[in-house]
């Protein structure tokens, strides 16, 4: 294996206009992760109940399973740079809107379904807008770089956002740190200003019917092999193990008796193992066009076969071990599912099946969250973990075994 092999990953750092683009959206996605410990929180002081706390990570990521796919037609149309400004904007306004909702003690359990249903609405626009402006900010032999650098980047927010958010809640109160959150969107707008994209190739869909357009994206994913193996995969480990993880407020409080800072620890925990996972995904060989990675594809039933394993733990260092190395496979099959389509779409394109995209991944931990949270209630925590990464496992086992038999 080559030098340039192994380092072709971060390659997308040589060019200017992408590292601003990195250095801004970090405080972005510092404050999206500072505000999803803070909401989980939220949801768990107000009621107790891990039903809620399933709730609230539901409407959260709901409405990219709706509106993903109308907002990806709009980005393969619209002035990309300025629509990630105008979903920016937007993302700093429902931001400031929770800090003054707080502030002045109107919170409640319902206020809070509300507000993070609106977020969920902005976040369904952004997954689009993000994947599509992105590749366009270098050479198109890049692209597969700029896909494991931004999940890079992601995953560094996810691993400060949550610690500095549980640690601002401890020491200053919730309502200081959601005005932290969304003055951090600030430099994030700043930088989307400066940035120049790569031309997008005109073919013309532009003009196509709203309706044409979209059926045309979902005929693209149908009929491109690679794409809807890609997604079935990163479905299924997004609704059990990414659903998993979005539940941890019962662990960690519930279980473990740890409170909010707790709650932080574990978050920030998931945030190691997931950008140890980016990196390690940057040194492996550059992926392929028109290949899904074999070991990705066994790193899926590990994590997988880790979410029973969290059900089962009694010793706080030993959950925090576990949740780290879910999420570090959940970050490497994602970013390996991801480049895999990215890695065949022409720019026009981009938007409609990135979109779709947005809709397995943060649908699928939407609906996970809800299933999972609502049947802990029920059955408890750990038998629902268990049952549902056996069966998933099982289940997905027997489909990779199918489609390796097909190459």
């Amino acid at each position: 294996m080559s030098d340039r092999k192994t380092r072709v990953n971060f390659a997308a750092l040589k060019s200017p206009n992408f590292r601003t683009y990195v250095s801004g959206s970090l405080m972005g996605l510092l404050s999206l992760w500072m505000h999803r410990v803070t909401s989980g929180w939220l949801a768990w002081d107000l009621t107790g109940s891990a039903s809620f706390v399933g709730l609230i990570a539901l409407v959260q990521f709901a409405p990219a399973i709706v509106l993903s796919p109308l907002f990806g037609v709009w980005a393969d149309r619209l002035d990309i740079k300025r629509s990630a400004i105008t979903v920016q904007s937007l993302n700093f306004l429902v931001s400031l809107s929770f800090w003054i909702v707080f502030a002045l003690g109107w919170l409640s359990p319902v206020l809070l379904v509300g507000l993070t249903t609106v977020a969920g609405i902005t976040a369904a626009a952004s997954h689009p807008v993000r994947m599509s402006l992105t590749p366009r900010l270098v050479k198109r032999e890049l692209i597969g770089s700029v896909v494991t650098i931004v999940a890079i980047n992601f995953n560094v927010a996810r691993l400060v956002g949550p610690a500095l958010g549980g640690l601002l809640i401890g020491l200053f109160g919730v309502a200081t740190t959601l005005f932290v959150q969304a003055a951090l969107y600030v430099p994030f707008l700043i930088v989307l200003t400066r940035l120049t994209l790569r031309p997008r190739r005109d073919s013309g869909s532009a003009g196509e019917p709203f309706s044409k357009a979209l059926t045309s994206g979902f005929r693209h994913v149908w009929r491109t092999p690679v794409i809807w193996r890609a997604m079935v995969t990163a479905g299924v480990l997004s609704v059990i193990a990414r659903g998993t993880l979005e539940i941890l407020p019962p662990l960690a409080d519930g279980v473990f008796q740890r409170g909010a800072e707790g709650l932080g620890v574990l978050l920030s925990a998931t945030g190691i193992g997931a950008l140890i996972g980016g990196v390690f995904k940057g040194f492996l060989p550059a992926q392929e066009p028109g290949q899904i990675p074999k070991l990705s594809l066994g790193f899926v039933l590990v994590g997988l076969a880790l979410v029973p394993v969290l059900g089962q733990v009694e010793v706080w260092e030993l959950a925090l071990v576990t949740v780290a190395a879910m999420a570090f496979v959940t970050t490497l099959t994602a970013i390996s599912m991801q480049t895999a389509i990215q890695l065949v779409l022409e720019d026009d394109m981009r938007g409609r099946v990135m979109s779709l995209w947005a809709v397995v991944a943060a649908g699928g931990s939407a609906l996970g969250a809800g299933v999972l949270g609502v049947t802990a209630d029920v059955i408890g925590y750990a038998d629902t973990l268990f049952w549902a990464g056996t069966t998933a496992s099982i289940g997905l086992a027997g489909y990779f075994a199918y489609i390796l038999g097909q190459r």
